[in-house]
C-alpha cells in the first residue's frame, strides 16, 4: 500500500488547498480503555504553527478524553475525505480555555466554514500540536 506523507509544517500546495476547502472532518480521541472515539467536527489547520484546532464544549466527551490523558496531552488524529482526496493530521492535543485562544479558533472556523459559531460560554479549543501529516489533496 502506498504511503502519502506530508510535512505538517510545509505541506504541498494541493494538500494545503484541500484543508482550505469546506469539509466536515472527524476527530479521533482515545477512550480510557484505549479504544477510539470518533466524532464529526470542524477543523482548522495552521501549518506555519504546526497546529490544528477544533472548537468544542468543555463538557463534551472529546474534551474529557483529551483531558484524561494528562498534562502531556492525548495522541489524536483529525481526518477529512472527499472522493479520492483525503488528509489526516496527527499530534498531541491539549484543551485550552483562554479567551484569546478560543477567539482565534472561532475566527479561523468562521473563515473556513463560512459561518460564525454561535455564542457558547463553555466553549474551549482543542489545539493539536502536529507531528505527522499524510494524504492526497
Amino acid at each position: 500500500m502506498a504511503a502519502y506523507p506530508q510535512d505538517p509544517g510545509s505541506p504541498d500546495a494541493p494538500y494545503l488547498a484541500f484543508w482550505r476547502e469546506r469539509h466536515l472532518c472527524t476527530l479521533t480521541t482515545p477512550r480510557a480503555d484505549g479504544s477510539p472515539h470518533v466524532v464529526p467536527v470542524g477543523v482548522t489547520y495552521e501549518p506555519e504553527a504546526r497546529l490544528a484546532r477544533v472548537i468544542a464544549d468543555k463538557a463534551s466527551t472529546k474534551v474529557r478524553n483529551v483531558l484524561a490523558a494528562g498534562p502531556e496531552g492525548a495522541r489524536v488524529a483529525v481526518c477529512q475525505v472527499d472522493g479520492r482526496r483525503w488528509a489526516t493530521l496527527e499530534g498531541r492535543a491539549h484543551v485550552r480555555g483562554e479567551p484569546d485562544r478560543v477567539a482565534e479558533a472561532e475566527r479561523r472556523y468562521a473563515e473556513r466554514y463560512g459561518r460564525t459559531p454561535g455564542p457558547n460560554p463553555t466553549r474551549v479549543v482543542i489545539e493539536i500540536e502536529l507531528t505527522r501529516a499524510m494524504g492526497r489533496g
